[in-house]
């Protein structure tokens, strides 16, 4: 069997060597490609032969898996699979494999960090200390007691709200199914709407798909309360961030920490929440630590493992 590695996953080649030796030793080709690309002609000669491809974040599209004929399983070294073409993979019999998981506390982190920055005014501090100036202007306001709202109870809304839990905060958790996880984690399950109208900080944890897109607007920012802190670490295209953008100009909200665009960075300097206030942003940096790099590259090839060996694992419903 073919297995094509055909992006790097951010860790050592010796890592790679190390984690694809079981498949060689096995019997299987193994190849690699350490330099990324996007360009859809260049993906399908990468893919040429393979019945397993193993990418990480960058686009997969559906012309490349409808013309790559040996194709068979996608491994994705990612938690969300929206950057595969999914209906070609469905017309196809193509499995996809994610690595769900690898990233929980790396993501639940970074979202305390962006809270933190955006309520102690941590950037703004920085720039005053490096322009000359005093602590004017920067008073800053506190997690605990705080009413925090967990909008997506998976694993990594359950990781954020631990996290949260520990700073004091009293944590609301909103999804569509009870999660047994989320009342262990110690956060109180309600509707939206109430979680909306009582949180003084709203993180966002929801997956990117047809039933989540574009469902965080003008509507569910009108009814947070005014003042509330809005974070997004999960996927940019679930807001509307032109709705985003008014509610922070016209002061409905106070701040917001945005580490996930509806397009992958570099963002375009007119692009509206780029010029919103109060607002601190990453380039799409929440998953992205050592330990997580390694954990996504063992969990990846231990996707590959199973399937060559008939085993699922990680496999995703599409």
């Amino acid at each position: 069997m073919k297995i094509a590695l055909i992006e790097p996953l951010g860790v050592p080649e010796q890592t790679i060597d190390e984690l694809s030796a079981p498949l060689k030793d096995a019997g299987h080709e193994f190849v690699y490609f350490d330099t990324k690309t996007t360009d859809p002609v260049e993906l399908a000669r990468r893919s040429e032969g393979a019945e397993v491809v193993m990418i990480a974040n960058n686009p997969y599209p559906a012309e490349v898996v409808a013309g790559s004929d040996a194709l068979k399983m996608i491994a994705v070294a990612f938690t969300g699979i929206d950057h595969v073409g999914l209906s070609a993979c469905r017309e196809r019999g193509v499995e996809v494999r994610n690595c769900a998981g690898y990233s929980d506390v790396s993501v639940a982190e970074l979202t305390l960090g962006l809270t933190i920055d955006v309520l102690r005014k941590v950037g703004a501090a920085d720039a005053a200390v490096r322009s000359g100036k005093t602590s004017a202007g920067l008073m800053g306001t506190e997690i605990r007691d705080k009413t925090v709202g967990i909008v997506g109870c998976g694993k990594i809304g359950c990781a954020t709200g631990r996290l949260f839990k520990a700073f004091g905060a009293r944590v609301l958790g909103y999804a569509r199914h009870e999660h047994p996880e989320a009342a262990e984690a110690g956060i109180e399950q309600v509707s939206l709407e109430q979680l909306l109208a009582e949180s003084d900080i709203v993180s966002l944890h929801l997956p990117n798909n047809d039933t989540t897109r574009k469902s965080f607007g003008t509507e569910q920012f009108a009814q947070m309360k005014d003042g509330a802190v809005f974070i997004n670490c999960a996927r940019g295209a679930i807001v509307d961030n032109d709705a985003l953008a008014q509610a922070l100009n016209d002061d409905k909200l106070a701040g917001a920490g945005i580490d996930v665009f509806d397009m992958e960075p570099p963002i375009p300097a007119d692009y509206a929440l780029i010029n919103a206030k109060n607002c601190t942003f990453t380039p799409h940096v929440g998953f992205l630590t050592h330990e997580a790099m390694q954990h996504r590259a063992k969990i990846e090839f231990d996707n590959v493992v199973a399937y060559v060996e008939g085993r699922a694992q990680n496999v995703c419903e599409l």
